[in-house]
């Protein structure tokens, strides 16, 4: 389960769809399994099908995490032309097998679908997001 306020699916909601026509990604923090900070990163490959985090900038975000005694809860990505389900690619990259991974669909730019999913050891296992 992927718990966060509808405050911040929006603003998830709307990062994705300001980086329209490119994926655009973020880091999601918290305790508790309870997301409390988003943290809106640059799509460094400027893609509409790949996204990668900025190296200097996902240092920022975990030392701000660190200080602020939060933990990376979730990663957000968008999808500008599929469906919110994890690509080959994006089980590939997730090195992070204690966090969720949210895809935002943008297939329908008005009405976004939004997923949650544990990727781990190359297998998926979609979660119930529960909004606050």
């Amino acid at each position: 389960m992927f718990r966060l306020k509808k405050e911040f699916l929006n603003r998830i909601i709307e990062h994705t769809r300001k980086g329209y026509p490119n994926e655009a990604c973020g880091i999601l923090a918290g305790r508790g399994g309870k997301v409390e900070k988003i943290y809106e990163m640059n799509n460094i490959d400027k893609s509409p099908a790949t996204y990668f985090m900025d190296a200097k900038e996902q240092f920022k975000v975990m030392k701000d995490m660190r200080n602020a005694g939060l933990e990376m809860l979730g990663i957000y990505h968008s999808h500008v032309a599929s469906h919110a389900y994890p690509s080959s690619r994006d089980v590939e990259m997730a090195f992070y097998p204690e966090v969720s991974y949210v895809i935002v669909s943008l297939q329908e730019k008005d009405n976004p679908a939004i997923r949650s999913f544990k990727i781990n050891d190359g297998k998926i296992s979609e979660e119930e997001i529960v909004c606050l």
